[in-house]
């Protein structure tokens, strides 16, 4: 990871470069889930803790490595304590029910429509929160951009086939949703002022995702049963390493300096990735739904874009000296 992760007040072209790399890399996690599911009998609590306690780990790592001879503490070091505790505690506590109650959803209503109601409800709460909190209005293009995102979600996710809704399922899904919202929301929020470390928020957060996962993981068994220990270990470190330690990093740092809103849509680009991978490496067939699905997202995404990067160098334009 390089140093612009830890730096406070990152430019929104390169918050949106980390967002976008984020999105991607998440979309990963469902195949290499999928390998570890196939190759031994680990449940999805138990590699949601592994993959935190891991990515916890290598964060703190880096984080170590990088202080020596540079500045990277100085905004933890400006942050009052009491702000901070407070910020990593909810970013924790939000992101271990994120993560949690996701699992929980398509375990009870499978993967479409788990994916649909956690992924297609978190723009929506995000968006209302942010006007509420924070005054961030869309505008007539954003909020075009905001349906034709989760237009492309709902085709991309329900075109393929059947879906079986489940109310159990459709209430976990709301509740990740509405988890993600609120850890974007925060971030924002904390972000504003360029007071707050990202690096510091990522570390400390998964360890709290850590100490909420632990009792839920070992009463699911820590650890799995496998014929082949090597290979479930190198999925559990890659998904420890990219999609948790270097995709959160990146997250946190552009949703601090990116519009809420925005933010949320380009985290469909997750689920895009995830299609992709499926069809490329897993074999799955590509299906006009897929593409069509696709198209949408990629197209909202990019819309939105490049309307927070002209907005951002309008502001610029607005406070520069004559």
């Amino acid at each position: 990871m390089s140093n612009a992760i830890a730096v406070p007040g990152l430019p929104v072209g390169r918050g949106l470069l980390s967002l976008i790399v984020a999105g991607i890399a998440w979309g990963t996690a469902g195949a290499a889930a999928s390998l570890v599911f196939r190759d031994s009998d680990m449940g999805p609590v138990s590699l949601s803790f592994w993959r935190c306690a891991g990515g916890f780990v290598l964060l703190l790592a880096a984080r170590t490595v990088r202080s020596r001879g540079t500045r990277s503490y100085d905004a933890a070091a400006r942050e009052p304590l009491g702000r901070r505790i407070r910020r990593i505690a909810v970013t924790g506590v939000a992101l271990a029910v994120f993560q949690t109650a996701y699992f929980a959803a398509v375990r009870e209503t499978g993967l479409a429509v788990g994916t649909v109601v956690t992924m297609g409800s978190g723009p929506v709460l995000i968006a209302l929160g942010a006007r509420i909190a924070m005054g961030e209005r869309l505008g007539r293009g954003g909020v075009v951009a905001v349906v034709g995102a989760l237009a492309g979600l709902v085709v991309l996710v329900l075109g393929g086939g059947d879906a079986a809704v489940r109310p159990v399922g459709v209430v976990w899904g709301l509740a990740s949703g509405a988890a993600y919202a609120a850890m974007t929301l925060v971030t924002r929020w904390w972000g504003r002022d360029g007071g707050a470390d990202s690096s510091d928020t990522t570390v400390w957060a998964f360890a709290v995702v850590s100490l909420c996962l632990l009792p839920l993981a070992a009463a699911e068994g820590l650890v799995p049963h496998t014929a082949e220990p090597a290979r479930v270990g190198v999925y559990l470190l890659y998904i420890a390493a990219v999609p948790t330690a270097v995709a959160y990093a990146l997250y946190f740092a552009g949703a601090a300096v990116v519009r809420s809103a925005t933010v949320s849509v380009i985290m469909l680009l997750e689920p895009v990735s995830a299609a992709a991978i499926a069809v490329a490496l897993l074999g799955e067939d590509l299906t006009v739904a897929t593409v069509a699905g696709t198209v949408l997202m990629l197209a909202a995404v990019t819309g939105l874009a490049v309307a927070e990067a002209r907005g951002a160098v309008a502001a610029r334009r607005v406070v520069a000296p004559v």
